[in-house]
């Protein structure tokens, strides 16, 4: 249990001294920067419970909580988060701060149970990464802890939040394919999911009309149930030469369905993503799509979030990071 870990414990795991572990841990001078976030992840992966100094006279634990809902971890959606969480961990201890991440399960949202990292008093603040219900956001900010959404707005609260360009993004993905020909274009995505996904077919319209194109309501293609459960996505009769997908997993499940169709991609039809996750560079075709600037996103959260706790301004509204349109092999050019 978390009560019998201790710092020589966490040194015998490092092979360092229990001195550095506990200079470390009650931030004193003497280990560097990088050794100090080591530990702190150590003592965090340990389960051991400390109280530093710094943090008795200021009132901070010196802990930043990062939530997650349940269905993001396990498909192919979690590389994506996991690449967000990872770069936060790195962000953090710029400021002295750790990381605690925490899972939420569909029972502890619809329950209303908070966040154990915040009812045992762990965290000084909140990263909240990825849509999470609303009423359950409400109840967090209930709780008066300085929250920051990432890659996430809630349209009812006036919350801080970052995320990427994606009505700007999904509209260059959309001047790429009508540039290679394309007229006949459809959007996969459930625009009623997330505010991402809205965003992006949003993004989508705007190519429609300035390249002056129109597009049939069966072009609007959803993807998934009102849980966030993927479905056997219904594909016009008149089928579409370019599809434009809210995501890039969305869109390697397309591929594979067109190609047990018989469709070639793309020969055929071709398809396109949205984040730049790893396995749109190794798909077959290499998959054409937005990179998500996920450095630039997760260092703007941490700043954010560390100057609410601070005190040093209050902070409202959206910061919108830009991305970048990656050409791959998965849009054909068309003769004009």
């Amino acid at each position: 249990m978390a009560k019998d870990v201790t710092m020589q414990d966490i040194a015998r795991e490092l092979g360092i001294s229990t001195v550095s572990v506990s200079k470390a841990l009650t931030d004193k001078d003497g280990v560097s920067s990088e050794m100090r976030a080591t530990i702190k992840q150590k003592a965090q992966e340990m389960g051991y419970r400390y109280s530093v100094t710094k943090s008795g006279k200021e009132g901070r634990n010196y802990n930043i909580g990062i939530l997650v809902e349940e269905h993001f971890i396990g498909d192919q959606t979690s590389a994506f988060y996991f690449k967000m969480y990872q770069s936060i961990i790195m962000k953090l201890p710029k400021n002295n701060y750790s990381g605690i991440l925490e899972i939420l399960t569909t029972d502890k949202i619809r329950s209303g149970v908070l966040p154990k990292i915040i009812s045992d008093k762990k965290v000084d603040g909140i990263i909240a990464l990825g849509k999470i219900e609303s009423r359950y956001l409400r109840k967090l900010r209930e709780t008066g802890i300085p929250i920051v959404y990432l890659d996430y707005y809630d349209k009812h609260m006036e919350v801080p939040s970052v995320t990427t360009d994606n009505v700007y993004g999904t509209y260059m993905l959309m001047n790429h394919v009508v540039r290679m020909g394309h007229k006949k274009i459809a959007f996969v995505g459930d625009i009623d999911a997330t505010p991402s996904i809205l965003d992006r077919y949003l993004g989508y319209m705007r190519g429609l009309i300035v390249n002056e194109l129109s597009a049939p309501k069966d072009y609007l293609i959803c993807d998934r149930d009102e849980e966030g459960n993927y479905l056997d996505m219904d594909l016009p009769a008149d089928m579409p030469t370019a599809f434009i997908c809210n995501c890039d997993h969305v869109a390697l499940f397309l591929i594979e369905k067109l190609k047990k169709m018989g469709y070639r991609v793309p020969e055929d039809v071709s398809v396109v993503g949205f984040d730049n996750s790893p396995f749109a560079e190794f798909s077959d075709p290499k998959l054409t799509t937005v990179e998500v600037d996920v450095d630039s996103m997760t260092e703007t959260a941490c700043d954010l979030l560390i100057s609410m706790i601070r005190g040093e301004k209050d902070i409202h509204g959206r910061k919108v990071i830009s991305g970048k349109l990656i050409i791959r092999d998965s849009v054909k050019k068309l003769a004009q």
